[in-house]
């Protein structure tokens, strides 16, 4: 809370915001406007619930200072920044953003509003650093409705990957340091933000869908999986993504150049193929350093993975999906303080780590 104590021109909320962020890390099994006002000894969640739409504290702002908790005890120069989106499922019509649309927590269509979020990871551990409310354009076409939510006129519709550029952007220009960007299929097929990314030398490796053309050496184009079916049985090396939950998450593992490459940089097709199900083969684009090797890019797309585990982590233990408002600005005020909370258990972490005894490193960290 001295980290974030300056956002706030008044004591009270400043104070408040101390409660609320206690009880996000309480052991509550809701962690709503009741539930944190009764923790802080209130009879009424309106306290709260002004916190979140009204007091005059600068939640952006706060979003900033989580991002620098988190750099100054996780931050590496091979940092990883991972992009992706979450869905809050919700009931009624009138919270900002909600509809049906498919939310990959529920893996089907659901009436939800959807989040996309950036992590950082690397090898001290993982943290949200930003984040975004997907609006789609039956909101952004109604304006009356969005008033109602509070969101202004001045906010128009943008895609997903449209936001993930927003907020690579917005840590590249605060100094976050990192090498690479990942995402899952979603983003990578959005060629803008692959062109936007080389336009700024950031290296990435991003998901794409097996009947997705890729370009090669020769400029001939092919299908990502006709392109990875013309290897032989000797370009497939069997590697490790990382520590899963249930242990190593080995596959086996192919890269091939593509597209002419530039001095000093380099372009790939990544292939994933599981090892019990050889069928079962996954596909990613990637640019990078010319001296890039497979185990790189295999480490980098295993630390897609981490968002899944910030995710999982701030719904259970920060509360993140426990927002009940329905206007925009307090959605942002309650995702905020859940990250920061979030951001303070990781950096926790990150110290026990540090004291304890010396571990061998995984060589195959970028």
């Amino acid at each position: 809370m001295a980290r974030v104590g300056s956002r706030f021109v008044r004591a009270e909320p400043c104070a408040r915001v101390g409660e609320y962020v206690s009880g996000l890390v309480a052991r509550l099994e809701r962690k709503n406007g009741w539930s944190l006002a009764e923790l802080a000894g209130e009879s009424h969640p309106a306290g709260m619930q002004r916190l979140l739409r009204l007091a005059d504290w600068d939640v952006d702002a706060v979003r900033d200072d989580v991002r620098d908790l988190a750099v100054e005890h996780l931050g590496e120069p091979g940092g990883v920044l991972i992009v992706d989106e979450t869905g809050f499922l919700k009931k009624g019509i009138r919270s900002a953003g909600v509809q049906r649309q498919y939310s990959g927590t529920a893996g089907r269509v659901e009436n939800c509003q959807v989040g996309v979020f950036a992590a950082y990871a690397s090898s001290k551990g993982h943290a949200l650093i930003d984040r975004r409310l997907y609006l789609p354009r039956s909101w952004t076409d109604d304006r009356d409705r969005c008033r109602a939510a509070g969101i202004g006129d001045e906010v128009e519709f943008a895609t997903k990957p449209r936001m993930a550029i927003e907020m690579v952007a917005h840590a590249k220009a605060a100094g976050v340091p990192f090498a690479w960007v990942t995402a899952d299929e979603a983003y990578g097929q959005a060629n803008y933000l692959r062109v936007w990314l080389e336009e700024h030398d950031i290296a990435h490796v991003l998901a794409i869908k097996t009947s997705d053309e890729v370009t090669g050496i020769d400029l001939s184009i092919s299908r990502a999986d006709a392109t990875i079916t013309a290897l032989p049985a000797r370009a497939w090396r069997r590697l490790s993504a990382g520590a899963g939950a249930h242990g190593l998450r080995d596959y086996h593992w192919a890269m091939v150049p593509i597209r002419p490459w530039r001095p000093g940089r380099g372009h790939w097709l990544l292939a994933r193929r599981s090892i019990t199900r050889p069928e079962q083969i996954a596909y990613y684009v990637c640019f990078g350093p010319r001296r890039t090797r497979l185990h790189h890019l295999v480490a980098v797309a295993g630390m897609r993975w981490r968002i899944e585990e910030c995710f999982q982590q701030a719904k259970n233990e920060t509360g993140l999906d426990h927002c009940q408002a329905r206007n925009l600005r307090a959605w942002y005020a309650h995702i905020t303080l859940s990250m920061l909370a979030l951001a303070w258990l990781a950096t926790i972490r990150a110290e026990e780590v540090k004291g304890a005894p010396r571990q061998q490193k995984n060589s195959s960290y970028p």
